[in-house]
């Protein structure tokens, strides 16, 4: 074998190893790249465990989120800051507590609505000792306010209860609801209290009106209820006094103040004795009825909010998570490592409807019921004495007039009380109206009476045994035209049957004595300018009254008496005509 052949023998065992050598490593590549397609397909497994994992966190995380804010106000309003407990526990009652006490209430609804919660579970007997250490220190304070008003008659009821009461009506209001039976003892306790201020106050005030109606000087010693034919011509005739016409209205002249007892001199009509005790007892009562009505009527709770937190001067209010219904998806703690999610959890309670487990509050009807029961109870002694007063006032009932007076006073009174709304006070006045209508109306009639019988020329027990003379008619007919010319100026109504019916009858009867007195005189002539004469005293003294001429009673009044003398007057042209 040459050396070429040898050489090239050689190369080919060489390029056959490398063959070889290459075919190796392909299938050491081969081996490599299976292992690595199996490895890379665990990885890919692995990725996406990891991204479902992931996706999980996610929705935990925002979930935790979604809570948050939530969970923390809750949290924040279960808890009670110390210095809330601090100021209830450690100082006395002030303007301070107005705001921590409702900041207390707030704390105790919400705590009373969380009892599902454990937080507030353990809070609950701290939150009740702070409840009962703060109804002890009000009680304590409600009843040292009534001490002025027991000590000492000069004190202004009006005042302490505007400044002073209504100011912590929020304290109260948190007995009311949270310690019914200390507010009740209180409420009791101020009624006690206020009752004796205004008995006290009320018996030393009429028993000085009182000694001005019984003393000498009183007005109503020459005031009897006497009638319009009692001795004419020999008593002085009344006449029209529009100054003691004005006590029949409230926004007249001032009333009689309680000082003037003392004076012996000092004199009044009763009618403004009488007006002065109906105006103190209206303004009295019904500033009474205001604040009872007010300060001790039940207040709607607050709704607790339901979205977004408000402020607060010590805490967020009530912030609920759940909002009603709340569902929130928790995670399975096995998802950690591949486990399935739980189901979500749903709170099925509404927190809004634990509220229905409290105390039902009175209705509208029934609190206004017991509002006047209290303010009854505080004025039952005042209106004993204000009806015996103006009881006594009527009987023996005074004249026509001054009566007249106080039954518009009274319907006055009854307008102003039904302005200020209090229905007690309106019902107490429109009985006493209603006891002066038959007093007056027997009046009427007295004085119809004794004018027809004294007509008739007879005594019958009322008069002295005498013809009816000029002067006796002249003085009837003076007291008809006061009578007349008050009544319309008392009364502002065109038709009003109880006045004007027995003004009618007292017209005719007066007619009638005009009549038959005249017909004593047996010339036609002299009759005729006697009736004229008596006819133009009656025009002259209705024209000049102090009623409006517009009113349609005074027009037909007029008229009446107009065409009676004008028929007088044709009656003389005529007589003198014949001769």
């Amino acid at each position: 074998m040459s050396s070429e052949d040898q050489l090239r023998a050689r190369e080919f065992v060489e390029l056959h190893d490398q063959v070889q050598t290459s075919v190796h490593l392909l299938d050491s590549l081969e081996s490599f790249l299976s292992t690595f397609q199996k490895d890379l397909s665990a990885v890919s497994g692995q990725i996406s465990n990891l991204q479902d994992r992931s996706k999980d966190i996610d929705n935990r995380l925002k979930s935790r989120r979604r809570i948050e804010k939530p969970l923390s106000n809750l949290l924040v309003d279960l808890c009670i800051p110390p210095a809330l407990a601090t100021l209830i526990l450690d100082t006395p009652v002030s303007e301070d507590w107005i705001p921590a006490i409702v900041e207390l209430e707030r704390k105790l609804d919400t705590l009373k609505l969380r009892v599902r919660v454990k937080a507030a579970r353990d809070l609950s007997e701290v939150a009740e000792g702070l409840r009962i250490v703060a109804a002890t220190k009000l009680r304590t304070f409600f009843l040292a306010l009534l001490e002025p008003i027991r000590s000492s008659m000069t004190t202004n009821l009006q005042v302490i209860q505007s400044s002073v009461w209504m100011k912590y009506r929020p304290l109260y209001t948190f007995l009311q609801r949270h310690a019914p039976n200390v507010a009740h003892e209180v409420q009791r306790a101020y009624a006690a209290a206020v009752r004796t201020y205004f008995e006290t106050g009320f018996r030393r005030y009429l028993r000085g009106l009182s000694w001005i109606k019984a003393s000498p000087n009183f007005s109503r010693t020459t005031e009897k209820a006497d009638n319009i034919a009692n001795a004419p011509g020999e008593s002085p005739d009344p006449e029209v006094d529009p100054a003691r016409l004005l006590y029949a209205r409230v926004d007249g002249p001032s009333v009689v103040m309680a000082y003037m007892a003392d004076d012996k001199n000092h004199k009044e009509p009763l009618e403004a004795l009488v007006r002065s005790a109906l105006l103190v007892l209206m303004d009295n009562a019904t500033a009474e009825y205001s604040f009872i009505t007010t300060f001790f009527a039940h207040e709607p709770r607050p709704a607790l909010p339901t979205k977004d937190s408000s402020g607060s001067i010590m805490s967020p209010p009530l912030l609920s998570p759940t909002n009603g219904d709340f569902e929130e998806t928790r995670s399975n703690p096995g998802s950690d490592f591949g486990g399935e999610s739980a189901a979500p959890r749903r709170r099925l309670t509404s927190i809004t409807s634990v509220m229905s487990s409290g105390p039902q509050e009175p209705s509208a009807k029934e609190e206004l019921a017991a509002l006047n029961a209290l303010w009854k109870q505080v004025m039952d002694p005042v209106l004993d004495y204000c009806q015996t007063f103006i009881q006594n006032a009527i009987e023996p009932p005074p004249p026509v007039v001054p009566l007249l007076t106080m039954i518009r006073l009274t319907e006055d009174v009854v307008s102003e009380v039904q302005r200020r709304n209090c229905g007690p006070l309106e019902t107490f006045i429109f009985t006493i109206r209603l006891k002066m209508w038959p007093a007056f109306q027997k009046l009427m009639a007295e004085n119809i009476d004794s004018l027809k019988k004294f007509a008739e020329g007879a005594s019958a027990g009322y008069f002295r045994k005498a013809t009816t003379t000029d002067a006796a008619v002249m003085s009837i007919c003076r007291r008809y035209v006061t009578v007349f010319n008050s009544f319309v100026a008392l009364t502002d109504q065109a038709e009003e049957t109880m006045i004007f019916s027995n003004l009618m009858r007292l017209r005719q009867e007066l007619s009638k004595l005009i009549t038959t007195h005249t017909d004593k005189l047996g010339d036609p002539a002299a009759k005729a300018r006697a009736l004229s004469k008596y006819y133009e005293q009656l025009l002259q003294g209705l024209s000049n009254g102090p009623h409006p001429t517009s009113h349609p009673k005074a027009q037909s009044e007029l008229a009446y008496w107009r065409q009676r003398d004008e028929e007088a007057r044709r009656r003389i042209a005529s007589t003198h005509g014949r001769r």
